[in-house]
């Protein structure tokens, strides 16, 4: 298979022979070189000058600095060692590596640390074009450079020093890096674009939620003051109380791990890793199950279809509360301990408790508690304290309606809009390829590519 991809590769430039350029191993034109972590408990290694560059820096073409820094004794008291500007820096270890190949130029000297490879190019190679052929060949070149059988993912480093890449004329090569960092800056530019937009509709989906929730629908109808200051003035006809009030609140039960089954003839347990942000995920990996008993007494932690279930552990995270709805599909299951279910009394509507937990009213309620904390979590007693609103049956039930629709349009704009991030990229990834390869003739830009270096 390797060798397959390998011929398919060389043969998007063969074309180009005529025209001067050549094939090589890649190790002809590189020296590679890793990196090392200084003692994390010496202070005098960190909080120095020395950007140190591990694989969450690695999210731009240029590297300028780093999450963290060492001091010079640092780096000389590990295997890592400065790196000079211009040196093309790779993710070699990662799991990010199932899907794609970070990769950048520092532009300052930095050090790196043991999961990066440092490849440092000759005076016959351009190290802009070759950072861009890697980007524009990932799927190809994962298939080439992935370790088999490695724990973590990882990159082979014999695989990645004999794979045969293109050699243009060095001015053919700045002129190819010149082109694309003109054209992937203008794409990139859209990208950011769409991302900006979908960002700014996530704002207007909770704030319509926030809203709707606590001023109501009518934005002409008599208000009240609460009496709760972040809340301010509800609906005069609508009551503000704590949660426990109208919510039956169910804490799970501490089964003991050692019972854990994988039998699918078993029932489901619903632990915190299958409670999502508006989903819950049975994904098998992490779908454990247990044998009910006649006599288990376990009834208790049955849940019902319709059940709001919260994760307590780390209850809020980047894309919202860890709060669902318990579908057909999800029962029978019964309910671990850190996962809560909440069930609804007479004159609170399920959907509408639903919204006011996926408010951001909710995280400011907990997040004072939780700020610091190793592992943020939440108790049964604060979701019961939680202040919520409490309108009419019948317009909770108009309030949810309309949430729900508001939503329905702002995710088939997000939809559009990913969709757009998703040309965009294959566009890129396209035109580099193209670009790297060949099929685009730069020959006539290599004076001013000269000229310009």
């Amino acid at each position: 298979m390797s060798a397959e991809v390998e011929r398919a590769l060389v043969a998007l430039w063969k074309h180009k022979e005529a025209d001067g350029w050549r094939s090589a191993p890649l190790k002809f034109a590189v020296r590679f070189s890793g990196g090392g972590t200084p003692d994390r408990t010496n202070p005098d290694y960190w909080n120095g000058e020395i950007p140190w560059v591990s694989p969450k820096d690695m999210k731009a073409k240029t590297i300028s600095g780093a999450a963290e820094c060492i001091t010079e004794e640092g780096l000389n008291s590990s295997t890592s060692a400065l790196v000079r500007p211009g040196t093309v820096l790779v993710v070699a270890r990662s799991g990010i590596l199932k899907h794609s190949i970070p990769v950048g130029i520092a532009k300052v000297p930095v050090a790196i640390n043991q999961d990066l490879k440092a490849m440092v190019f000759n005076e016959t190679a351009d190290p802009e074009y070759y950072a861009y052929f890697i980007d524009g060949h990932v799927s190809q070149l994962l298939t080439l450079w992935r370790k088999q059988g490695a724990t973590v993912e990882s990159l082979d480093h014999e695989s990645v020093a004999n794979t045969v890449v293109p050699v243009p004329p060095l001015p053919e090569q700045r002129a190819i890096a010149g082109f694309l960092d003109r054209e992937t800056a203008k794409i990139d530019a859209l990208v950011e674009e769409q991302r900006r937009l979908i960002a700014l509709l996530k704002e207007k989906r909770q704030a319509v939620i926030s809203h709707a929730v606590t001023k109501g629908l009518d934005p002409a109808g008599p208000m009240k003051p609460s009496g709760i200051d972040w809340l301010g003035d509800i609906p005069a006809h609508w009551q503000a109380v704590q949660a426990k009030r109208f919510v039956s609140i169910i804490n799970g039960f501490a089964f003991p791990s050692t019972g854990f089954e994988t039998d699918e003839n078993a029932v489901r347990l619903l632990r915190g890793i299958n409670v999502g942000v508006g989903e819950v995920r049975w994904e098998p990996e992490n779908t454990v199950r247990w044998t009910r008993k006649a006599d288990d007494k376990l009834d208790a932690w049955e849940l019902q279809a319709g059940d709001l279930v919260l994760g307590m552990d780390r209850p809020w995270i980047s894309s919202g509360v860890r709060v669902a709805v318990m579908q057909e599909d999800d029962v029978p299951s019964l309910l671990l301990q850190r996962v809560a279910a909440l069930r609804t009394h007479q004159g609170l509507v399920p959907p509408f408790l639903y919204r006011q937990l996926q408010s951001e009213a909710f995280v400011h309620h907990f997040l004072p508690e939780t700020t610091g904390v190793s592992v943020p979590h939440i108790s049964p007693s604060q979701i019961g304290s939680f202040v919520i609103t409490v309108p009419p049956e019948e317009e909770q039930q108009e309030i949810v309606e309309h949430i729900d629709e508001q939503i329905r349009q702002f995710g088939e704009l997000e939809a559009e809009a990913e969709r757009a991030i998703t040309l965009l990229q294959e566009r890129r990834s396209a035109l580099i390829s193209a670009a790297v390869t060949g099929k685009i003739d730069l020959r006539d830009t290599t004076s001013n590519s000269t000229e310009a270096a």
